[in-house]
């Protein structure tokens, strides 16, 4: 098998791969605060604390994914495009123009 041929699938595979990851599992830990929603700090004796609250995630511990995040603003101008083409269909004498004739 060609060399270009096999990075081409492999690619493909990859891509497949984590299409199917942000389907079943569209969320994801929370990689500044590894998903428990606040900063851990320390005393001085090593104990650990709970400190800041995570802004990344909001506290939540989960994230989004990245390819689930561009999915959800895809879907959201398809279906606003969608809706302005409906419309515009509906009301009177927007697609209805007369050619003129010789």
């Amino acid at each position: 098998m060609p060399l270009p041929l096999l990075a081409s699938a492999l690619l493909i595979l990859l891509t497949l791969g984590y299409i199917g990851v942000c389907a079943v599992s569209p969320w994801k830990s929370c990689r500044r605060c590894d998903g428990l929603g606040f900063q851990l700090t320390h005393t001085r004796r090593g104990k650990p604390r709970r400190g800041k609250h995570c802004r990344r995630c909001d506290g939540n511990g989960i994230r989004i994914r990245v390819g689930r995040h561009l999915y959800h603003l895809w879907v959201r101008t398809y279906r606003t495009g969608r809706a302005a083409d409906e419309a515009a269909a509906k009301t009177p004498g927007a697609n209805s123009r007369k050619t003129p004739t010789a």
